[in-house]
């Protein structure tokens, strides 16, 4: 049998062979469970990573100098080179993950992740974004500018385009706020990421980016991993994971005072009020369980709470989801021990005091990894007696009912729920849940970064509007987003004030005579593009 190939990583703008590797890896299609062995991918040593902080340092003080005009380049040259090769990539993202070529991953994921470089490619050029601010008076101006270092990028694996390390969200914000990226690709999409970087190199060169702006590593040990968010020369951390995953890279990072922004766990709460249930009970269930289905439910705003108000409505509601999980036929799961992960989350919902109506074990009949879809059930009472149990993520099409007792025992829930990137309310057109509602929405507003009405949270829009965060533990920090330009970009800045410096050593952004006539600054507190 032939050795296969290994795969070089991305290192100071170079395909080059790891350094020692510890180990190595093999991707493998999720809907056959076959393993993929043309190529093996290393597990790099510390000799690797040393190599790429010390470039990307280089690159950061680099980029620093770039007009955004620059980033701008770069970044829309990327998109452009992503769509050049939509065959290839859409060809090596369907066999890695078993999600469709059509519509998902052609249709869908690939423009919204050219769509989001471009709009990082217009904050870049316009500049707005970095809040320029003059005040005359006391000869002060602060703008924010890059972090001298570079963004380390950890991808998930439910998105192999539009949240991957090398070129999602996190990475089309860090290069347009002027950073270098270190990204760690997901093992479970690396072909995929490999032809993103090549793509992302060759635009970069092009736009006269530095050879470090780019790097991208498949795998290292989670030591050397905590190890690497912990460098010195690290300028912020991005992570799109699991929470044990993301709370052991914030203790190392938070350690030594090196800024790290998570998104990790969230059920993302869905409360139907009574009149709601009365008037289309059954519609929104079966909305409901397409928002769970939707993926194999492998998104993060997937619903995985639904609160209802005891009745023959809440009843009604609950057997139409029943009957339709049920029915339902497993979706493909994207990695090995994601069946097991979801069965030990059933299983401590069940121990919680979670009764299954439908699904609950490992799909070992499905040709792919799977897991059955499943719907269990806690009355309001037991949920208030355990609640962190009882709103433990499943990464999977997995939503538990908690049915309360009264409007206030909803009240109740909802206070006892942890932080979570969105929460839906669902209300009748009547007015007659007006006043449930005026009583919950402050409970849960302060509990959820988007809140929603009628209507599921599964798929989140690339708006300037959009959040994509929420208080802990749905991220580490309440105040950020991971989709959204030009806000996203704050989260890789630093603030950076001038404290009566001459005029010509200032950024061009803060001198007197605007060089753009266009860049909004705020001079003594009015936004404007005049000179001051």
């Amino acid at each position: 049998m032939t050795t296969p190939t290994l795969q070089p990583i991305l290192l100071d703008g170079t395909w080059r062979q790891a350094d020692a590797p510890t180990d190595r890896f093999h991707a493998f299609d999720p809907s056959t469970r076959a393993t993929l062995d043309e190529v093996a991918y290393p597990v790099s040593g510390w000799a690797d990573l040393d190599a790429m902080l010390d470039a990307g340092q280089a690159a950061a003080a680099a980029m620093a100098q770039l007009p955004g005009e620059a980033l701008a380049g770069f970044l829309e040259g990327y998109a452009d080179a992503i769509e050049a090769r939509a065959d290839v990539l859409v060809e090596a993202a369907h066999r890695e993950t078993g999600l469709p070529a059509e519509p998902r991953l052609r249709n869908v994921e690939l423009p919204r992740t050219t769509g989001q470089l471009r709009q990082a490619a217009r904050a870049a050029r316009d500049g707005g974004w970095r809040r320029a601010t003059i005040d005359t008076a006391a000869g002060l101006r602060s703008i924010h500018a890059p972090l001298g270092g570079p963004v380390v990028v950890f991808g998930p694996n439910n998105f192999p385009y539009a949240f991957n390390g090398i070129a999602g969200g996190d990475f089309a914000a860090a290069i347009a706020a002027g950073n270098p990226v270190i990204a760690k690709a997901h093992p479970a999409h690396p072909r995929t990421s490999v032809l993103l970087a090549e793509a992302a190199v060759d635009a970069a060169q092009a736009a006269g980016l530095p050879s470090g702006a780019v790097q991208m590593v498949f795998a290292t040990g989670n030591e050397l991993g905590l190890r690497l968010v912990a460098d010195p020369r690290v300028g912020a951390v991005a992570f799109t994971g699991s929470r044990p995953g993301g709370m052991a890279l914030k203790a190392a990072a938070d350690a030594v005072g090196k800024p790290a922004y998570l998104e990790m766990s969230s059920v993302n709460p869905v409360f139907v009020l009574p009149g709601a249930l009365r008037e289309r009970g059954e519609a929104i269930a079966t909305e409901l369980h397409g928002s769970c289905a939707m993926g194999a439910g492998q998104f993060c705003t997937k619903p995985g709470v639904t609160v209802l108000q005891a009745g023959e409505d809440a009843e009604r509601f609950v057997q139409q989801l029943q009957r339709l999980t049920a029915e339902a036929k497993p979706g493909v799961l994207l990695t090995p021990h994601a069946p097991r992960d979801i069965g030990k989350t059933v299983d401590a919902l069940r121990a919680a005091g979670a009764e299954v109506l439908a699904g609950g074990a490992v799909a070992d009949d499905a040709p792919g990894y799977a897991f059955q879809p499943t719907v269990l059930r806690a009355s309001g009472e037991r949920f208030l007696a355990d609640p962190h149990a009882l709103q433990s993520e499943a990464f999977g099409h997995v939503n538990l009912v908690v049915v309360a007792e009264s409007a206030a025992q909803v009240l109740d829930v909802a206070r006892a729920m942890e932080g979570n990137l969105t929460g839906t309310i669902y209300s009748d057109t009547g007015g007659s849940d007006d006043a449930t509602y005026d009583a919950l929405a402050p409970i849960l507003r302060t509990r959820v970064g988007r809140l929603l009405n009628d209507k599921m949270p599964t798929g989140v829009a690339v708006s300037a509007a959009m959040n994509h965060g929420g208080p802990f533990p749905a991220t580490g920090h309440p105040g950020f987003t991971a989709v959204g330009i030009p806000a996203s970009l704050i989260r890789f800045s630093a603030l950076h004030s001038y404290d009566n410096v001459r005029p010509h050593r200032l950024p061009p952004a803060l001198q007197d005579r605007n060089p753009t006539g266009t860049l909004p600054r705020l001079v003594d507190g009015e936004w404007t593009t005049r000179d001051v």
